[in-house]
C-alpha cells in the first residue's frame, strides 16, 4: 500500500427517500420514512405487505443509447453511476483507466421472474435469462460510460456494498486504475421476498432497530454508486471530495445462515481490523453507522461488538441504523449506508434511527432516536453483515478537518 489520500469524489443514488443526494439527506435527517405498500407486484402472502419501494422514478432508454430497457436493478445502477459521474465533473466516455466493481445480492431478480412465468406459460418467446445474469449490470455501465480498467462483481450477500468501496479503493491505491466506479444494486421482487419472508427475517409488524420490541426486518430496493479517485486528481479537476476513505476490513464468521455467531466475534474482528488498517483508535471515531437490522439476536450482537472494540468510548458517539428508514436494501445495503456516512462526515450531522421505540438493556448505546442531529463528525465507521456469515467495515474521514 501507498501514502495515497483515496477520496469519494461523486455519489449517485436510487432509493426508497429520493434519488437526488439533498432530497435523501434531509428526509433521512428529518426522520421521514420511506416504507410503503408494495405497488409493483400482489405482496400478498409475505410477511409484510409493506417495503422500500422506489417509487416516482423512471429509466431513461435514450440517456443510456439504449434499445430496450435492462433489468430494474440494472436500471437503478445504470442511473446512480451516471449521477455518480456527473457529480465528480467527469465526462463520459471515460478516457482514462477507470475501473469498475459492482455488488449486489440478487442482480436482475425481475428478468427471471419473467422468464420463469414465460417459461411456465408455454411462451418463452423473446425472453432469456441474460437480464438475470450478474454480469448484466457491469457490463451495461461499462457500455454505457466507457469504462476499460478492471471489472468485478461481487456478491457476498447484505454486505456486499460495503466490500465494493473498499475493495475498489485498494484498486485505485495500488495503481490498477487511475480511478473507480463502485457501488451495489438490487430490486425488490415476489419470489426473494417469499424466500426472505420463509427464513422469518421479515417483521410482520414494523422494522425497530436496536429497540426492546423488536421483531425483524424489512426489505427495500436501490442502488448508490461512487466515484473514488486520489485526493490529488479530484482537486485538479475542481472536484469536491465527500469523504477520503481510511481502510475497510472483510471477514466470514462462518458460524449461521442467519444468525451472528455467539460472543460477536465475527463483528468485533471486522470492526477492529478495518481501525486497525486505518490507524484509529477508539478516540477518533465520532460516529457509527450501525447494520442494525431489527432482528432478534443481531442488534444485541452488533453492540456487544461495538463496545468490544471500542469500549467506553461507545456510549459517548452516536450509533445508528438508516434501515428504519427505508428498509434493508440487500445487496445494496451497505453503499447505501457508506453513503449515508459520507454525507454526514461532510455535512457535520448524523441520521436517526427512525424507527426507534423502546430502550433495550442490551441494546445501550446512543441509537440518535427519531430524527438526526448536527455533530462534528471527523472519522466514521460504517458497519455491515450478512447472511451466512459475512462482515465488512468501513472507515470514512471527513475532509473538513485534514484540508
Amino acid at each position: 500500500m501507498t501514502d495515497m489520500r483515496v477520496v469519494i469524489s461523486g455519489l449517485g443514488l436510487v432509493s426508497p427517500l429520493g434519488n437526488e443526494i439533498d432530497e435523501f439527506w434531509r428526509r433521512l435527517l428529518a426522520g421521514e420514512r420511506g416504507l410503503t405498500p408494495i405497488e409493483r407486484f400482489d405482496p400478498a402472502g409475505l410477511r409484510n405487505e409493506k417495503a422500500g419501494e422506489v417509487k416516482g422514478w423512471t429509466f431513461d432508454v435514450a440517456r443510456f443509447g439504449m434499445e430496450a430497457a435492462p433489468s430494474l436493478a440494472t436500471q437503478f445502477a445504470l442511473s446512480a453511476a451516471a449521477d455518480a459521474l456527473a457529480d465528480a465533473k467527469l465526462a463520459t466516455p471515460v478516457e482514462d483507466r477507470a475501473g469498475l466493481l459492482c455488488g449486489t445480492n440478487f442482480a436482475g431478480a425481475d428478468r427471471w421472474e419473467e422468464y420463469a412465468a414465460g417459461f411456465l406459460a408455454g411462451d418463452p418467446r423473446g425472453m432469456t435469462l441474460a437480464g438475470a445474469a450478474f454480469d448484466e449490470g457491469p457490463i451495461a455501465l461499462r457500455k454505457a460510460f466507457g469504462l476499460h480498467g478492471p471489472m468485478g462483481v461481487v456478491s457476498i450477500a447484505c454486505s456486499s456494498g460495503t466490500e465494493v468501496v473498499g475493495h475498489a479503493a485498494d484498486w485505485v491505491r495500488e495503481g490498477r486504475c487511475d480511478f473507480a466506479v463502485a457501488g451495489a444494486y438490487d430490486c425488490l421482487s415476489p419470489t426473494l421476498l417469499a424466500g426472505l419472508s420463509a427464513l422469518h427475517t421479515i417483521t410482520a409488524d414494523d422494522i425497530k432497530p436496536f429497540s426492546a420490541d423488536r421483531s425483524g426486518t424489512m426489505f427495500g430496493e436501490g442502488a448508490a454508486f461512487f466515484v473514488i479517485e486520489p485526493l490529488e486528481r479530484a482537486e485538479a479537476r475542481g472536484a469536491k471530495a465527500y469523504a477520503e476513505i481510511l481502510g475497510w476490513w472483510q471477514n466470514n464468521n462462518g458460524y449461521h445462515i442467519t444468525a451472528p455467531d455467539p460472543g460477536a466475534e465475527g463483528m468485533t474482528a471486522v470492526v477492529a481490523g478495518c481501525m486497525k488498517r486505518a490507524g484509529l483508535t477508539p478516540a477518533d471515531v465520532d460516529y457509527i453507522n450501525a447494520h442494525g437490522t431489527g432482528t432478534e439476536h443481531h442488534d444485541p450482537a452488533e453492540t456487544h461488538a461495538i463496545k468490544n472494540v471500542l469500549g467506553a468510548r461507545a456510549y459517548e458517539i452516536p450509533v445508528s441504523s438508516i434501515k428504519g428508514a427505508m428498509g434493508h436494501l440487500m445487496g445494496a445495503a451497505g453503499a447505501i449506508e457508506a453513503a449515508a456516512t459520507a454525507l454526514a462526515v461532510s455535512r457535520g450531522a448524523v441520521p436517526p434511527t427512525a424507527s426507534y421505540t423502546t430502550p433495550d438493556p442490551e441494546c445501550d448505546l446512543d441509537y440518535v432516536p427519531k430524527v438526526g442531529r448536527e455533530a462534528d463528525v471527523r472519522t466514521a465507521l460504517s458497519i455491515s453483515a450478512g447472511i451466512g456469515g459475512s462482515n465488512a467495515c468501513l472507515a470514512l474521514r471527513s475532509l473538513r478537518r485534514v484540508e
